[in-house]
């Protein structure tokens, strides 16, 4: 490799989410700030946290039940 032309790299990066949680990776960066990490992403946790606020689901379903089928 040449000298001086590749980041440093830190093996103990810290990650912090912003739920609370940390954790080290190896990175090119010495802190990494994150808005959701595998402890609070839905889809490890189980937990859905999707709100449907447009009631788009229910707009959908209206509509779907006044056309008919020729």
């Amino acid at each position: 490799m040449k000298k001086d032309t590749h980041p440093t790299y830190f093996k103990d990066a810290k990650v912090t989410c912003a739920c609370g949680n940390t954790f080290t990776v190896g990175s090119t960066k010495e802190k990494v700030e994150v808005e959701i990490c595998s402890a609070c992403h839905p889809f490890n946790t189980g937990v859905d946290k999707g709100l449907d606020t447009a009631g788009r689901v229910e707009r959908f379903k209206t509509r779907a039940s006044k056309t008919t089928k020729k």
